[in-house]
């Protein structure tokens, strides 16, 4: 063996680096294996470059909306080759900043697909040889990848999935997006931002099934006025090429009906990558659900060897990833650490949805006794003088103890003002924690206050309800 280390990570992206960097910082000595690009799936096709992308049609929209407070803008030059370019300098300015972080804590990167060996030793195939090293210690962090049926794989440059989309090589006429999950959602924003009549199908009853209605009807409201189409309980039966279209057919309400399309999004869901890894060389399982398998959070069926992130669990979310990278370190280095932590979720359409900890939906069907307080937006100073009331923002409580179970935000910023709803649930606090401390006046924050307020009926900027 060439180089033996304390730990080898497999998977440079969030969760991966953060546990190279903790394990470093700590003493240890890292390897970390990338086949591909520093930053893994968030940074280099996910997160960041979709961010980047939504924040451009964000701009367009808010100079839009911008007439009714007098003022007015010609309408937008969209330059496609700048906008890429942009989209790509902020990926290459993170993937830089990861490969000095690293360099300045002597972590060892590898530029090759990893493999194990046996429990103790990988092998890493490069462009140009295999090396092979050893470790006491392994974390599996190689993330995940887009779900392509097999029945779609037409193989057209045509059909992408949500990297193929965010290459954005051209603007389509039409755009067709199936699924109306999360991502197919933003990627779906940035193409009707852009100008293309957007269609969404989804085979479930409704958009983002299994989050609360009242956070979500705010946006299907603007969808509905953003995108062409949106066919819900709608099947799609068969894709195909025909000519430098697409046709697809499908089956819904309306019964059997067929479109062309210039484009054509896959956003069915995503699976967590495990081929080729030899992990049944080292003794390391795959559940039915084919996520490598884990007890106690991050431990594999080998004791030594650790997997964190979307190929381990869901949700499928680079800041859990992250907190998993800490906690497999953590346990390395022999400190008592669990993954008790709440993971909030966030919808970065516009309006944005952000969500922590029970939801309504999953208090009814827990059968908890519970009380929401809901303050809508329309009632917000700051939401009225930056014309964005289209937003909701509501707490959830333990009817008897009054602890914080869960907050739902919608609306602009909503991913950022979860936060406090974040700390909230991970400290346990109950509801007078919010309602005795003091908000800033006027901001957006003040609809956690006020939603929060209104279960113990004292919500200023909300009439008082009725005794019952």
């Amino acid at each position: 063996m060439s180089d033996h280390y304390d730990l080898v990570v497999i998977g440079g992206g969030p969760g991966g680096y953060t546990a190279a960097f903790y394990a470093a910082d700590k003493g240890l000595s890292v390897a970390l294996i990338e086949a591909s690009h520093l930053g893994g799936t968030c940074l280099n096709v996910g997160c960041i470059p979709s961010k980047a992308l939504l924040n451009t049609t964000h701009i367009m929209e808010n100079a839009a909306n911008a007439e009714s407070m007098g003022l007015s803008f010609a309408k937008p030059k969209i330059n496609i080759d700048k906008m890429r370019e942009y989209k790509d300098g902020v990926i290459e300015k993170l993937r830089g900043g990861i490969s000095q972080l690293a360099k300045a804590r002597d972590v060892k990167i590898y530029k090759g697909f990893g493999s194990f060996i046996d429990a103790s030793n990988i092998n890493i195939k490069t462009e140009k040889e295999e090396i092979q090293i050893g470790f006491k210690y392994a974390i599996i962090a190689t993330g995940s990848a887009p779900v392509i049926p097999g029945v779609f794989d037409i193989k057209s440059e045509n059909v992408v999935d949500s990297t193929g989309a965010l290459e954005l090589k051209d603007i389509p006429k039409t755009f067709l997006v199936i699924g109306g999950g999360v991502i197919g959602l933003e990627l779906g924003s940035v193409y009707a931002g852009l100008g293309s009549d957007v269609t969404v199908i989804e085979a479930l009853p409704q958009l983002l099934d299994g989050l609360d209605r009242d956070l979500v009807r705010p946006l299907e409201k603007h969808l509905q006025k953003s995108f062409k189409d949106i066919h819900i309980a709608t099947k799609v039966l068969s894709i195909e090429q025909k000519g430098n279209k697409v046709l697809v057919v499908f089956e819904g309400p309306n019964g059997k009906e067929n479109a062309e399309y210039d484009k054509v999004l896959l956003s069915l869901g995503r699976r967590p990558i495990t081929n080729n890894l030899g992990l049944e060389n080292a003794g390391v399982k795959i559940d039915e659900k084919g996520f490598v398998k884990i007890h106690n959070y991050v431990h594999t069926d080998t004791p030594h060897i650790y997997a964190i992130g979307d190929v381990a669990s869901n949700p499928m979310l680079a800041h859990k990833s992250s907190r998993e990278g800490r906690i497999a370190v953590e346990k390395i280095l022999g400190l008592k650490s669990e993954f008790d932590n709440v993971i909030p979720s966030v919808i970065y359409t516009d309006p944005e949805i952000a969500w922590v900890g029970v939801t309504e939906t999953e208090a009814k069907e827990q059968g908890l006794e519970v009380e929401v307080g809901r303050f809508p937006w329309a009632a917000s100073g700051r939401a009225l003088a930056m014309a964005r009331t289209d937003g909701i923002t509501k707490v959830i409580i333990d009817k008897k103890s009054e602890r914080i179970l869960g907050m739902g935000i919608t609306g602009v910023n909503a991913g950022e003002l979860i936060a406090e709803g974040v700390l909230a649930v991970e400290m346990g606090a109950v509801l007078e924690d919010i309602t005795n401390t003091i908000h800033a006046h006027p901001t957006l924050s003040e609809t956690i206050l006020e939603s929060s307020e209104i279960i113990h009926n004292i919500s200023t900027h909300m009439a008082p309800r009725k005794k019952k």
